[in-house]
């Protein structure tokens, strides 16, 4: 099985932690001082942010960087 491209894995982590937190795009933009249409293209798996946005993201949301870059959790082999 291929693995999750990395954008898209932080597109769907950070989608995820945003709505779980009740931010809407616009209102997470704000908090990290980046464009709304750029927070839906790194959602949308489109956009290479580099880590130093990761990190105004991450910041503004409350979380841990690697949060963002999480992979699935395994599943046991049983």
């Amino acid at each position: 099985m291929a693995a999750m491209d990395i954008r898209r894995r932080v597109g769907l982590n950070l989608r995820k932690i945003r709505e779980n937190q009740g931010f809407s795009q616009e209102a997470l933009a704000f908090e990290c001082g980046i464009h709304r249409t750029y927070i839906s293209g790194v959602e949308r798996g489109i956009r290479n942010p580099t880590i130093v946005v990761l990190a105004k993201i991450a910041k503004a949301l409350g979380v841990p960087p690697a949060d963002l870059l999480a992979g699935p959790a395994k599943r046991s082999s049983r």
